[in-house]
């Protein structure tokens, strides 16, 4: 558990359980495996979940359920964003379900803070978030917990709902999915967003979102948007864009006011450069793309960082003749240099080339174009 993140877009880190396995590109440096296999490779939550190979160390898909951490959140007062399992996939292979009811039973009883859910496994957080049985099975738990803690009464998410009371242990099941949960997937490329969006919006949630970091490829997600889905009981349903199957970045403005309805869509999107040793560069049309996306859907952006790579020479504004010749300036064998173009091949030619430069993650930065992009999704009352 960390409080005061250094996470741009949280303030907290909660791992009430550790572990993964490798499953795309933007595995391949992730810093949680790296540093569950240096400097926390002793540690009782981390110990085993990798093994030392040439690349360094990776996951063995282990996982470990760390029960001295997860009830920090019922102990934090004050409201905090908080990042779930940091260091791990809540809806990784090896979790059990009944792993995964203990955590969402304590973000239940939290409705003071704002539970931040990222996976890279939408079809399990799917299956489990649909499920008939989950909510009434989190709610029992959370009742349970409440006895077994002795933390008092609990109002439930809506006033409506009769409070959890430790005496009578009557269970009314309040709103679900929790509003005070945002359901997120990892999308480094436009093959992960294809396969994994269309998941994560049939997907139960209050707020869904996604991250597109490390970015390692262009993203279009109107183009991960596939299929026609029937229209909901909840959806209004007499728009122009539901007509052409509400692709991810239409969020129905008909009806926000009310939960319940005119919800379709992304509700957040973050995007960043990779940083760390073996870090891969980022071509900035990459995300300027999604930030103009976002501006063009009304959907809050946040730009994260540029990461180990920072922009160099942007040949088009540079040299739109394309007459230098930077061979000589700039050698894309040189380990601090990069040539990128925008459709996310290497070399000299391609649409929008430009050189990226290795300067470490504090010297890149975090504008785009001079502006730090910070959006957040509305926060929606747990009661």
């Amino acid at each position: 558990m960390s409080d005061g993140a250094k996470i741009e877009w949280t303030d907290a880190t909660w791992n009430p359980i550790t572990g993964c396995s490798v499953v795309s590109p933007g595995c391949t440096n992730c810093y949680a495996m790296k540093l569950a296999g240096s400097r926390l490779a002793h540690h009782p939550s981390r110990a085993g979940l990798t093994r030392d190979t040439k690349a360094g160390p990776v996951w063995t898909g282990e996982v470990r359920l760390n029960e001295q951490w997860l009830d920090e959140p019922l102990r934090w007062r004050r409201p905090r964003k908080i990042f779930v399992c940091a260091h791990g996939d809540l809806f990784a292979e090896g979790v059990p379900d009944a792993w995964i009811e203990r955590v969402f039973a304590v973000m239940a009883l939290c409705p003071q803070h704002v539970f931040q859910v990222l996976t890279k496994r939408p079809e399990r957080m799917r299956a489990y978030l649909a499920h008939p049985a989950t909510a009434r099975a989190v709610w029992e738990l959370a009742c349970d917990m409440v006895v077994e803690h002795g933390f008092g009464v609990v109002l439930l998410a809506h006033p409506s709902h009769a409070s959890i009371a430790p005496a009578g242990r009557h269970v009314h099941v309040g709103r679900w999915p929790l509003r005070n949960v945002w359901l997120g997937v990892s999308v480094e490329d436009q093959r992960r967003a294809d396969e994994r969006i269309p998941i994560l919006l049939d997907t139960p949630a209050a707020v869904r979102w996604i991250s597109a970091e490390p970015l390692l490829g262009p993203v279009d997600l109107d183009a991960a948007w596939h299929g026609e889905p029937a229209l909901d009981a909840e959806c209004w349903g007499d728009c122009a864009w539901c007509e052409k199957g509400r692709p991810p970045l239409h969020n129905c403005q008909r009806g926000k006011g009310d939960w319940e309805k005119g919800r379709s869509g992304l509700d957040w999107v973050v995007a960043g450069g990779e940083s760390g040793p073996g870090a891969r560069p980022m071509h900035p049309d990459w995300a300027r793309s999604l930030r103009d996306q976002c501006a063009a859907a009304g959907v809050p952006f946040l730009f994260k960082q540029w990461g180990t790579w920072a922009a160099k020479l942007d040949r088009e504004r540079e040299d739109p003749d394309w007459r230098a010749d930077y061979s000589g300036r700039f050698s894309d064998s040189r380990p601090d240099i990069a040539w990128l173009n925008s459709a996310g091949g290497r070399g000299f030619h391609g649409e929008r080339f430009h050189v990226m430069s290795r300067v470490g993650k504090k010297a890149a930065g975090r504008t785009l174009d001079d502006v730090t992009h910070d959006g957040f999704p509305e926060e929606r009352s747990s009661r």
